[in-house]
């Protein structure tokens, strides 16, 4: 009869969230989404690639909002029994209160290792995958947005400016710019048209002059028309794989100066210079789901009271501000907490403490109930 009591209650409370975290992300990554639409209004993207991006960073969302979205699950699925008088069919049953709490702990440890493994693991990899495809993206918009009487540069070392559109889609007074370490080409047009077949673009321009700057040395011709491809530009979204991205095995190979040929891969990521941001995304991922538990204990002190009593609904206010409270600080508190030795062991060491403190503090009220 207990296991089924407490069957109950699982599914009770894995219903409640799933649901909530289901549309808590999807109204977080709509958000989100909205502001990825850079990647087609000023980068060039194509859709397909925008949509892509954006699903492949769902992951990180759900990993955001995992501890708070259980805590609510938690501690409303207790309160609805409360209401429901259904809390009494516990105690009728012999459940004692302390192994309620304990049951409960066991079942969040569960959604620990869930959320240890999505932070650790699957969140960086689908970064890291939207990132790389990204990367190996075309820019299939780029015709779109060049725009009359403006400067647009939105890829590496092109500009363009385009004086005029004529109804008939060409173009008038056109100058493009193009630039690396050591070379410039700079060419002027009366006129010209996009020109597009399958996968193939250009500029077909008509009656102009191309200076080329070599070396600091000047070449100058005129023409009466040529092409100018538009094939194999390279964008200006940021496509270096950030340390959100990384590996946690590489992260850890990183800040105890262990080798890892994996971290050739990642050339542009200077492990010695940024050891102090690997600290920080390394407690993100490891130590932050050990929170999760302590959601469970302060969200059980619910138990303890009737909502027949008097200022009941301050003391159930007083709970859950607790408890939001730790998440606050879990979340906001990395920074502060990382800028010496002493106060990053402070910060592992907060939550053992506080849950022995709660945990005897519970044990303390059950025998004054």
């Amino acid at each position: 009869m207990k296991k089924l009591i407490f069957r109950k209650i699982y599914l009770d409370i894995s219903r409640f969230f799933l649901a909530a975290i289901l549309i808590v992300g999807l109204i977080v990554w709509t958000i989100q989404a909205v502001n990825y639409f850079d990647f087609v209004t000023e980068d060039g993207h194509g859709l397909k690639i925008y949509f892509y991006y954006s699903l492949l960073n769902f992951p990180k969302i759900i990993q955001r909002i995992l501890p708070f979205i259980f805590f609510v699950s938690i501690f409303y699925t207790i309160m609805s029994y409360e209401f429901r008088n259904e809390i009494f069919i516990f105690w009728i049953n012999g459940i004692k209160k302390i192994n309620f709490l304990n049951r409960l702990l066991v079942f969040s440890i569960i959604y620990m290792l869930f959320q240890l493994i999505l932070s650790s693991y699957i969140s960086p990899l689908s970064k890291l995958e939207a990132r790389n495809y990204l990367k190996n993206s075309n820019i299939d918009f780029f015709t779109s947005l060049i725009k009359e009487g403006k400067f647009i540069s939105i890829t590496d070392g092109l500009t363009i400016f385009i004086n005029s559109k004529d109804n008939d889609g060409s173009f008038k007074d056109i100058f493009l710019e193009e630039t690396n370490k050591n070379n410039s080409k700079m060419i002027y047009a009366d006129r010209g048209v996009l020109y597009e077949d399958g996968l193939k673009k250009a500029f077909k321009l008509f009656d102009g002059r191309v200076i080329n700057i070599e070396n600091s040395k000047i070449n100058l011709f005129d023409f009466d028309q040529i092409d100018f491809s538009l094939q194999n530009l390279t964008t200006k979204t940021i496509t270096v794989p950030k340390i959100q991205e990384i590996d946690t095995q590489i992260l850890l190979s990183c800040f105890f100066n262990i080798k890892n040929d994996k971290l050739n891969d990642f050339k542009s990521f200077k492990c010695k210079n940024l050891k102090k941001e690997v600290k920080i995304e390394l407690i993100n991922r490891l130590h932050k789901p050990f929170f999760i538990p302590l959601t469970v204990l302060f969200s059980c002190f619910l138990i303890l009271y009737s909502k027949n009593e008097k200022n009941y609904k301050i003391k159930i206010n007083s709970i859950f501000f607790t408890v939001f409270f730790l998440l606050v600080y879990s979340e906001v508190s990395v920074q502060y907490f990382t800028s010496s030795v002493n106060l990053t062991i402070f910060y592992f060491l907060f939550p053992i403490l506080i849950f022995i403190i709660g945990y005897l503090l519970f044990n303390r009220l059950i025998r004054n109930v």
